[in-house]
């Protein structure tokens, strides 16, 4: 089946074509998906990257492709100013938590990769290089560069001059960012970016910070240009060429990296390889909050973990997520997100409960295919869902076995063994004495303990098979 997506390189939907062409297989897609800065817990906006990036994984996957993913994790090198100034994220998170940026590093990470875990992000085969692991690389880049002209010194590191790069900016359009800040004024970014009179152009970028005299740093490497630490977007250009190549299909991001980080991670990547470097760019909407893009820089962000705090399933903040397309901005609320919550818990149960034994409708598995392949269209695949479950032409388990199908490139569990789920015990005597109670057709005490159990935030359900019970912590569904 064609796939076609949003390309933000050339701005319009493009049917997708691998980079490897395989004579009796399928090819390996290659795919970078911008990782985290590991200075704090990612939140609610961030995370959004990575459940679209899993979603495109997954319609890879789904359509007969192998995908070689690289997710990096930046250690180091992340200033609190994309101006090249201010202190590093990670050494700023040290001196606030009175520990070394190593442990600062390596908590997050750890927080991140539980993220992952919670909302069904597909990490087999994934790939999570460190950008410490690859200063050599990100050092043999920035000499490539040098040799070809493309650097300068200041007083405070090696920057590549982006007027020597004649198709910096063309990522969305932005063409003569390096030499026209006249195009920086008219989107903003000279405010936010400031003013460094050693630089030749405002838009130049560091691709090695010397590290300030005096003063001792916990990540700091010898370079032939003098002690220091790589700029943040050399790190990917390094990691993504030791891992996929040169050149490869697909890299992802938000809609906040387009202007700078991939710019410069175009500009310094085909400076010193002379060759494409991506493919097929993609970017994800904001999340906002309040009407505000969430930021942690701006203290207005709400982790996963608020979310399970609050008691919700965070597979319910996926399927908030899967209800918009990865490009459309969303306005972040609880009420919201109560909406999409209860949407999945019906959904859920409603699969839990139909039999097993059926089989996969091709037909309506084409269909959903389909809505994914039209550039990632999953509102439209959830809908085809709900109204497989209202389908009298098919057999309650054929609608099973299609929806758990569908719910590979999905991500939402649906077809999770009911076992997995803990139930307190106290709500479990409270079940089995409805149970005692309603074998003695005692209706009037099995009413009061329902209720009693309705209280405590759990649900029962009277089927030929049995009770079964909802928690509100995980939507699904579980036998008594």
């Amino acid at each position: 089946m064609d796939i076609e997506l949003h390309n933000t390189l050339t701005r319009k939907k493009e049917k997708f074509t691998p980079l490897q062409h395989g004579l009796f297989s399928k090819p390996t897609i290659g795919m970078y998906n911008c990782g985290p800065t590991v200075y704090n817990y990612a939140h609610i906006g961030n995370l959004r990257a990575y459940v679209f990036a899993d979603t495109l994984k997954r319609l890879m996957k789904a359509n007969g492709y192998k995908v070689k993913q690289v997710i990096n994790i930046t250690d180091v090198g992340h200033l609190t100013s994309e101006a090249d100034s201010g202190e590093d994220k990670i050494e700023k998170a040290s001196e606030r938590e009175h520990k070394s940026a190593w442990d600062i590093a390596k908590f997050y990470t750890d927080a991140f990769f539980e993220d992952l875990t919670l909302l069904n992000i597909d990490t087999q085969g994934t790939k999570f290089p460190r950008a410490t692991d690859y200063i050599s690389e990100q050092i043999k880049i920035i000499k490539t560069l040098e040799t070809k002209g493309f650097t300068y010194r200041t007083s405070d590191g090696i920057y590549f001059d982006t007027s020597k790069f004649p198709g910096y900016g063309k990522l969305g359009g932005l063409y003569g960012m390096g030499k026209d800040l006249k195009i920086d004024n008219q989107l903003n970014l000279s405010s936010r970016i400031g003013l460094d009179n050693e630089k030749r152009n405002q838009r130049d970028f560091a691709l090695w910070k010397f590290s300030p005299k005096g003063e001792k740093r916990d990540m700091e490497w010898p370079s032939p240009w003098g002690v220091g630490f790589p700029g943040w977007h050399i790190e990917c250009s390094a990691m993504s060429r030791a891992l996929l190549g040169e050149t490869f299909d697909i890299h992802t991001g938000g809609i906040d990296h387009i202007p700078t980080h991939h710019n410069n991670e175009i500009a310094q990547s085909e400076g010193s390889q002379g060759k494409p470097f991506v493919r097929y760019w993609m970017h994800n909407a904001f999340i906002n909050i309040q009407g505000e893009k969430m930021a942690k820089s701006d203290e207005n962000f709400i982790t996963l973990q608020s979310v399970k705090e609050k008691g919700y399933s965070p597979l319910a903040y996926r399927y908030f997520l899967l209800g918009a397309r990865y490009s459309t901005p969303l306005n972040f609320t609880w009420q919201a997100l109560d909406g999409a919550a209860n949407a999945y818990k019906k959904l859920i149960t409603a699969v839990c409960e139909l039999p097993l034994g059926g089989k996969v409708n091709k037909e309506i598995w084409n269909r959903a295919l389909g809505f994914v392949a039209d550039d990632l269209d999953t509102p439209k695949v959830l809908a085809l869902c709900w109204d497989l479950l209202k389908d009298d032409k098919l057999s309650p388990a054929d609608k099973k076995a299609t929806i758990i199908k569908i719910d590979e490139m999905l991500g939402l569990k649906l077809g999770e063994k009911e076992d997995k789920i803990e139930i307190p015990e106290n709500i479990l005597k409270l079940v089995n004495e409805r149970k005692n109670a309603r074998d003695k057709k005692d209706w009037k005490k099995s009413d009061q303990l329902r209720e009693q159990i309705t209280k405590l935030g759990f649900e029962v359900k009277d089927t030929a098979e049995g009770q079964k019970i909802v928690s509100p912590s995980s939507p699904h569904v579980v036998n008594v």
